[in-house]
């Protein structure tokens, strides 16, 4: 069933919001010809390349065939729980048709909650104490036995209503009794599951498989009661956020090695492998994730909620499920948040009216109306009152739009008890929430029901949300800066700031500002202070463009501290400005690791910093810029460097091997990479060492601090150049006396290879090459003649590479002359 070179023709069953999302992303796939939807909804018919189909029943099995065998339909897609536990999926691939869905056997882990409980059971998934049952007098026994809070679940399939949270044993024994002996929710209740009450946050994982391995959307977390504050009675749900703040990179890492991956593995081991969509539900408690219930087919509303998120083919996904060659794709999510609102008909999850006109009014960008209980009229030409169905398609950067221009009566009417819902991203979860709230207001049908606290638990009981009505109160996280996040990241990154802690200074991070005591670190008397600022400049490109961000702080840290100690200067303390669109908590963290790593190594305290969320300033949210200013103090009586007076003709010039590019000249290193053809994720051509071009790039700023502090206390040199922006033809003479000049002789130390595979490549002439980059050397040192080989063995015993570079001359024109030149060719 290879699918080389086909456009896919797809079935998709279903006619809820879920299959409204999975049409309106299916649509987006270059590899997708047309989207049957048996029936669909008033929301799928305005979908591109969409086609409602109403005269073939979705659960008439024989006659889907029949239709797809017509159509010539190469990938079905059933979207509800309700056919995939009948076996849609059996049925399909023994007539030789893909389907993206798990067989009936499989399909089991879902139709049964006893028997999805005993396999956790038998595969050692974290979860709940349970008893299964399909006998009432022996389950109220038992209810009658037990002390602590449980939850009571039929254990076949009620449309997500089955699950009962009774606040006392009275209430259970009720509970009991309805789903046993008068049949609340039909025969799923022929058996049911008492398991214990977990306290704790709820998640949603959404986890595509081919059997084998394994890949998840970001968590989400639902709203599944009516109303506000998570009272009423189950529905199928009410709303949806993701991702969740609780879901931190350890936690999911720990759900995916602990419970997705063993379950994949336990059913193929079981001889029933799952392909297709995993729904896993966890509570979260203080013991660790606890596993509730399995799902064999994408959420409602999360799939709604998480496909704006995804940044990815979803067609060519399921496709290689099918093919069990998961693995071969990838995809990911925009560094967003999304929240969707769902509004119901009046008295759901209980009787409700059907056939209320809905009117819809133009939402706002990045908003999406998700249709699931409504009803179009026949054919996309229908009118009413001169209004017409349009499909309209709005390009939105990496996300695509779709509304209905709907606005009088008699056009769109309700057909279910959740009807229809807005969805929104945003830059951060309460930006994405109130937008999605604002969408909620372009939406009205008599007697629409839908909570107002979506979101709200995760936002804290301050946050501020914007009502659907006329005028909204603005936040400032609204505005996409988020406070939380910040707090987040101050809470992560505070052990990492105590580690650079030296005398005279704390470290603690959280106050107002930074305090250090002179006096604590050593200096008795007044020293002279000595401060410097530089950033990292567009080094961080290339860091961004393969998402490696733990050196780029040691960068920032060794060009201000290299600065201060080329003045004679101890630095003692170090502030940042982190400046982003959207904080992005996990890259900053790994940038101020960084940061403190090079803080620790030049034995500087990082006193202080500032992140700054700006939105819009940059072009995508994970650009950041990041600059920082180091203090440092001379002793006093010590004198401040370059001692130009002490300086004479004669005098050698020492040259401290660099580490490689250091941090300048990368404008110019991103366009001879670009004139290559190679991308920062190829392999590094100069050298075997590193993995990837943009690896070897990102190799640090050497930090001096430690060595050269030791023969300046000695009084060995004279003079100090930090080999930065300019090369050696401009930083060398900085540290001179007008009347003298540097003679350098190029052949004396060695070039690192990185920088002859640059100049080779872009074809740099000599004394470019000597204006731009360090050349292999971090920093050259002005020493008396008899007194050299006393500074090289120190700094030799020290772990440095020096060695004679030149001398200092009379000056008669350059300030820095280099011979041999022709070495470097």
């Amino acid at each position: 069933m290879s699918m080389e070179g086909e456009q896919l023709r797809i079935l998709l069953v279903g006619s809820g919001g879920r299959e409204h999302a999975l049409a309106w992303k299916l649509g987006q796939s270059p590899l997708v010809d047309v989207i049957y939807t048996i029936p669909g909804n008033g929301g799928t018919a305005l979908v591109p390349r969409v086609e409602n189909v109403s005269n073939v029943p979705p659960d008439d099995f024989p006659a889907l065939l029949a239709f797809a065998r017509e159509h010539a339909i190469n990938l079905v897609v059933p979207g509800p729980e309700v056919p995939l536990v009948a076996g849609i999926g059996s049925f399909f691939r023994a007539a030789g048709i893909r389907c993206f869905g798990p067989t009936k056997a499989a399909a089991q882990m879902e139709g049964s909650k006893t028997f999805a409980k005993d396999f956790m059971a038998r595969h050692n998934i974290p979860t709940a104490k349970y008893r299964n049952f399909n006998d009432y007098e022996k389950a109220r026994q038992y209810l009658d036995s037990i002390a602590y809070n449980v939850v009571l679940k039929a254990s076949g399939l009620a449309a997500g209503k089955g699950v009962i949270l009774p606040s006392s044993k009275e209430e259970a024994q009720k509970a009991l009794r309805e789903i046993m002996m008068t049949k609340e929710f039909g025969s799923a209740g022929d058996e049911v599951v008492i398991e214990e009450y977990l306290e704790g946050e709820e998640l949603s994982f959404l986890t595509f498989s081919d059997g084998h391995t394994i890949k998840s959307l970001p968590p989400a977390q639902d709203h599944k009661q009516i109303y506000d504050n998570d009272k009423g009675p189950n529905t199928g749900g009410m709303g949806a956020y993701a991702p969740t703040r609780v879901a931190t990179p350890q936690l999911i890492e720990e759900i995916h090695r602990t419970v997705l991956q063993p379950t994949i593995d336990g059913m193929r081991k079981e001889r029933y492998p799952f392909v297709g969509l995993l729904f896993t539900g966890f509570m979260i408690t203080k013991e660790g994730p606890r596993t509730l219930e399995y799902n064999v087919r994408f959420g409602d509303p999360e799939t709604q909620t998480l496909l704006p998120l995804m940044d990815g083919d979803l067609a060519d996904v399921m496709i290689a499920c099918t093919e069990g060659c998961l693995d071969a794709v990838t995809f990911g999510a925009y560094s967003m948040f999304s929240a969707t609102v769902v509004a119901s008909a009046g008295g759901y999850p209980g009787p409700y009216v059907r056939g209320d006109s809905i009117n819809l009014d133009t939402p706002p960008a990045d908003t999406h109306i998700f249709h699931a209980g409504t009803k179009a009229p026949t054919g996309l030409e229908a009118q009413n009152g001169g209004q017409r169905f349009q499909k309209p398609l709005h390009l939105q950067g990496a996300h695509v739009h779709i509304s209905a221009n709907i606005g009088s009566s008699n056009t769109l009417t309700t057909s279910g008890g959740r009807g229809i819902a807005a969805t929104s991203t945003g830059n951060s979860l309460e930006a994405a929430i109130s937008q999605a709230y604002i969408g909620m207001s372009t939406i009205n049908f008599a007697n629409m029901h839908f909570r107002r606290d979506i979101g709200k638990r995760s936002l804290g009981s301050e946050s501020k949300l914007a009502e659907p009505a006329n005028g909204t109160g603005l936040t400032y996280e609204s505005a996409g800066v988020s406070i939380s996040a910040g707090n987040s990241l101050v809470k992560r990154i505070k052990p990492l700031v105590a580690s650079t802690a030296r005398p005279g200074a704390s470290a603690e991070i959280g106050g107002f500002g930074g305090v250090f005591n002179l006096y604590e670190a050593g200096y008795k008397t007044t020293p002279n202070l000595v401060t410097g600022t530089d950033g990292v400049g567009t080094k961080l490109k290339i860091a961004q463009a393969i998402g490696k961000h733990d050196t780029i702080g040691i960068d920032l840290c060794a060009m201000n501290v290299n600065d201060l100690i080329v003045q004679g200067a101890e630095p003692l303390f170090f502030a940042d400005t982190y400046t982003c669109s959207k904080l992005d908590v996990d890259i900053a963290e790994q940038v101020i690791k960084g940061l403190c790593a090079g803080c620790r190594e030049a034995n500087c305290a990082l006193l202080g910093g500032e992140t700054a969320e700006m939105p819009g300033l940059f072009a995508t949210a994970e650009e950041y810029d990041i600059v920082g200013a180091a203090t440092g103090a001379i002793p006093r009586g010590q004198k401040v460097l370059p001692d130009t007076g002490a300086m004479y003709a004669g005098d050698l010039l020492l040259g401290l091997a660099s580490n490689g590019v250091h941090s300048n000249g990368y404008s110019l290193i991103r366009k001879i990479i670009e004139g290559t053809g190679l991308t920062y994720h190829d392999r590094a051509p100069w050298s075997e060492e590193f993995e990837s071009v943009g690896e070897g790039l990102l190799l640090p700023t050497r930090i001096y601090v430690k060595p050269l502090l030791q023969v300046i206390r000695k009084e060995l040199v004279k003079g100090m150049a930090h080999i930065t922006g300019g090369g050696l033809i401009d930083n060398v003479p900085r540290m001179l006396p007008e009347h003298l000049a540097a003679e350098m002789d190029a052949a004396a130390w060695v070039v690192p290879k990185v920088l002859r595979w640059l100049k080779s490549q872009g074809s740099i002439d000599n004394l470019e090459f000597a204006k731009t980059w360090n050349t292999g050397l971090g920093m050259v040192l002005v020493v008396e003649k008899e007194r050299a080989q006393d500074v090289m063995d120190e700094l030799r015993g020290r772990g440095e590479t020096i060695c004679v570079v030149g001398k200092v001359i009379e000056r008669e024109g350059q300030g820095c002359i280099i011979k041999n030149m022709h070495s470097w060719e």
